[in-house]
């Protein structure tokens, strides 16, 4: 699947997009964040607080609790303010 990054998650890991395999007991979005975070000191950087980074899937939002089976994309921002 592929896995895209944005604001200071994208700096954070140092890269704007990724295909990943994750193992088969990833099956969630905050699985997948947990994964991530275990990949290396950028990722555990980006990925510290996980409660405030928001997720898409396909282009719709999701909580941490959706299921990736099938997701094409996932998308991983932080929060977005209104101006």
């Amino acid at each position: 699947m592929k896995v895209k990054y944005f604001a200071w998650v994208r700096e954070r890991i140092g890269k704007s997009e990724e295909t990943v395999e994750p193992p088969a007991n990833v099956r969630t979005v905050g699985d997948l964040m947990a994964w991530l975070a275990r990949r290396g000191e950028t990722y555990a950087h980006a990925f510290e607080k996980p409660r405030v980074i928001r997720a898409a899937i396909d282009h719709a939002h999701v909580k941490q609790d959706a299921a990736i089976a099938g997701a094409r994309e996932i998308a991983f921002f932080p929060p977005m303010t209104g101006g």
